[in-house]
């Protein structure tokens, strides 16, 4: 893998006429946030010297401690295709850095990064595939989103019944410019439901990916007069948006996938299991995490696709974990079914790659892979077999983040801190609104 220099971005921001260079990084809640900079700057912003205050950031510093410095990764150098193409637009994903020039701790691409080493003092390295749903909603008069839609397409449908058919286009193909590997896209299950696959890559560059795909997703779709959303359940009585992880462990000396091990389940690797074994004791912990807002519990409810049973298997989409198919190639990867797109993908893959490691250094083995629907199961049947249930709203995964001292010692207490504050905080709010619901309810009865 080739690496960008000083001299590299220097070049390209001379030679392809870019005016315009945004210094992006992400907050503890997964917002992509930005500092533009003109190339007379360039020099000053590639040493590291270009500054913000941290305290404007939610969920950062206070503000007797707000100087933080942007560190642009040189290898996430990427011009946009959807601006002019002359006077260009540029950006470069940064760290955060404190004043004593070490990493911020509540930076979650640091998160991340400190996850990755950790893999490596073992020997591993972390490839992931995201598969990423959002839906595509019509606008009101004034350009402000709305949840309307006339489609009725479903799964894998074309136009013209498909009305997002062209917007999806045109977001593969910026994409490709930028760079991405799209495997597939097509309609989802739910009118106005979309989802793109891209290739996998190592972890930080897929969590780079994901907050680039949906800059992209939401920009073109804009151009079509379309407003994209990733809120996980926009709609009831469809099927929410999910954000599919798939993952493999290689090894870092030779490159081999080490879940790859034989030809049926009985032979699947041990680091598999234990991998498995050790997503599965912190999932709950770690649900907080993967669907991090009021809204992503209306997505995990019985009768829908998403997950809600805490349970593994093979060639079975039922389940919370399962192994897409169990052949011995370097294909062979586990896919965890229960994130979201709400989800930060720095904070949510650290996670992941540590209660998967956690697993393999503990030797935490899986219970017996499930062959049936557990969702058809009854409540019995599943507490013969043991099998658990995610938390079921916002406020119950925050218990559950906050009795799992592994997890939060992962994200580190800077961001645990503030995370649970904001994730109380949210469910206040929440518990204080009276719905629509509620007045069609009992407005007339009571």
């Amino acid at each position: 893998m080739s690496h960008n220099t000083v001299k590299d971005i220097v070049n390209m921001v001379r030679d392809e006429d870019v005016a315009f260079i945004r210094l992006q990084f992400t907050d503890i809640f997964g917002t992509l946030k930005n500092v533009a900079i003109t190339p007379s700057q360039l020099l000053r912003a590639l040493s590291g010297k270009v500054m913000f205050d941290g305290s404007a950031i939610e969920g950062f510093v206070r503000i007797d401690e707000s100087d933080m410095f942007l560190v642009p990764d040189l290898d996430t150098f990427a011009i946009f295709p959807w601006r002019p193409q002359r006077g260009k637009v540029a950006r470069m994903i940064c760290d955060v850095y404190k004043t004593d020039k070490t990493p911020f701790e509540g930076d979650p691409r640091f998160v991340l990064k400190k996850a990755i080493a950790e893999a490596e003092k073992d020997g591993y390295t972390l490839n992931v595939g995201t598969e990423c749903e959002f839906f595509l909603f019509r606008t009101d008069d004034e350009a402000k989103p709305t949840t309307e839609t006339n489609e009725q397409a479903g799964y894998f449908d074309l136009g013209p019944v498909d009305f997002g058919e062209n917007a999806r286009r045109d977001i593969v193909l910026t994409l490709e410019e930028m760079g991405f590997e799209i495997e597939t896209s097509h309609h989802e299950g739910a009118p106005a439901q979309h989802e793109i696959d891209f290739h996998y890559d190592e972890a930080l560059k897929t969590a780079d990916n994901i907050m680039t795909f949906k800059l992209a997703v939401r920009t073109i779709a804009r151009q079509h007069g379309l407003h994209a959303t990733f809120m996980p359940k926009p709609r009831a009585g469809v099927d929410g948006s999910g954000m599919h992880l798939n993952f493999s462990l290689h090894d870092k000396r030779d490159g081999r996938n080490l879940f790859a091990n034989g030809a049926n389940l009985g032979s699947i690797s041990e680091e598999t299991m234990y991998f498995i074994g050790g997503i599965m004791q912190h999932i709950k912990g770690m649900s907080a995490i993967l669907n991090p807002i009021v809204n992503s519990y209306k997505r995990l409810i019985p009768g829908y696709e998403a997950p809600v049973y805490i349970s593994w298997g093979a060639q079975n989409r039922t389940p919370l974990i399962r192994i897409p198919y169990a052949e011995a190639d370097e294909g062979l990867r586990i896919e965890l079914r229960s994130p979201d797109p709400a989800a930060n993908p720095y904070l949510a893959l650290a996670a992941c790659l540590m209660a998967g490691l956690d697993g393999i250094r503990n030797k935490i083995m899986p219970p017996e892979p499930i062959t049936g629907n557990v969702a058809k199961m009854t409540d019995e049947e599943r507490a013969v077999l043991g099998i658990g249930q995610l938390p079921g709203t916002l406020i119950e995964a925050i218990g559950e983040f906050e009795r799992d001292a592994f997890v939060r010692e992962v994200l580190g207490e800077h961001i645990s801190v503030r995370y649970i504050e904001a994730g109380k905080r949210e469910w206040d709010q929440y518990s204080a609104q009276v719905t629509e619901w509620e007045i069609a309810q009992y407005l007339n009865k009571l």
